[in-house]
């Protein structure tokens, strides 16, 4: 397996992602963007594009804070975390930035692209769906759930896929609920939301131990079940 940095820019910001690949592979294949958590680009995405490219896929685990920052407390995710997402437009435009360094390099398939996410992550990729992205799918893992700019009729192409934790105080059920209305009046041909019981924000993360965050919690159960669901989403439309 191959795996680096890249560097790539979003306007005046320079950003630096982290690509892994499987060396093995031939020919052109399907991309897959891996959007981080809060706590900024690290090596829990870092790992999860290397398991991406042990399926067979072309992962960049995307930067969206600039230089690789790192935030070590909530009050530091909260200024990160908070600037880009009271500016959606540049959210999105880092978003963006990521998927079409991923889409020119050599060794991704263009037409056959999605997008993953974690925690501020998974907000992410439900932005790109509604800014209507050239994406198969987007998958959200703990992901918040409310928009500033909703989808509006015909414009999301992704197939959209949400898990969430029942338990989760940043999805509580009225943003589910508001979510699964969105996704109804704008129309999108292929959503579902699959929440798993017992289960808090964090849920994919084995560091998550209530240190940092204490409603983010791991749990393997929920872990193993929603990557299955992705894996079994991206061989129904990435193939």
């Amino acid at each position: 397996m191959q795996a680096r940095d890249v560097d790539y820019r979003c306007g005046e910001t320079s950003l630096r992602g982290y690509l892994a690949l499987d060396d093995n592979s031939a020919g052109p294949r399907p991309g897959v963007a891996v959007f981080h958590e809060g706590l900024g680009l690290g090596e829990f995405a870092m790992e999860r594009a290397r398991r991406l490219a042990g399926l067979g896929y072309v992962a960049l685990a995307a930067d969206m804070f600039g230089d690789r920052r790192q935030a070590t407390n909530l009050q530091e995710v909260a200024t990160l975390v908070g600037g880009l997402r009271a500016e959606p437009g540049e959210l999105r435009a880092r978003g963006h930035a990521a998927l079409e360094t991923l889409a020119a390099l050599p060794e991704v398939d263009a037409r056959r692209l999605a997008a993953i996410g974690f925690c501020f992550g998974g907000t992410v990729v439900l932005e790109l769906a509604r800014d209507g992205a050239e994406l198969k799918a987007v998958v959200s893992f703990h992901g918040g759930l409310a928009t500033k700019l909703p989808a509006q009729a015909g414009r999301v192409k992704a197939s959209v896929l949400v898990c969430t934790g029942v338990d989760d105080p940043l999805a509580p059920p009225e943003q589910v609920a508001d979510f699964e209305n969105e996704m109804r009046s704008g129309g999108v041909k292929d959503w579902q939301v699959i929440a798993y019981g017992n289960t808090l924000h964090g849920f994919t993360n084995p560091a998550a131990d209530g240190s940092i965050m204490r409603a983010a919690m791991y749990n393997e159960q929920a872990d193993r079940r929603s990557w299955a669901s992705m894996k079994s989403l991206f061989d129904e439309v990435l193939t």
